[in-house]
């Protein structure tokens, strides 16, 4: 189906060059907007995808370690830290 909008120019000039960064068109950036905003999900489908790629990765024996994970995320806010002292010495 073809839809006509009224769009300024500036807009479709600044989406354009988003759509190009992203490798798409203008018109699959939009198509992909409206079917996530009309919730085009079909649940079925999601769950079979969702069974598909299930299992099919290997952790070499890792298992989640919340502790670890946190400790992770604490390290890299010190590091973004200290940079930014750096930068403002």
């Amino acid at each position: 189906m073809n839809v006509t909008l009224s769009i300024e120019d500036q807009l479709v000039a600044r989406a354009r060059k988003k759509a190009e960064a992203l490798g798409k068109s203008l018109n699959q950036m939009i198509r992909d907007y409206l079917q996530t905003v009309a919730g085009g999900d079909d649940p079925e489908r999601s769950i079979e995808e969702f069974k598909r790629l299930s299992g099919q990765g290997h952790s070499h024996g890792w298992r989640f370690n919340r502790d670890e994970i946190h400790a992770r995320q604490d390290q890299g806010n010190a590091r973004q830290d200290n940079e930014r002292d750096n930068a403002r010495s």
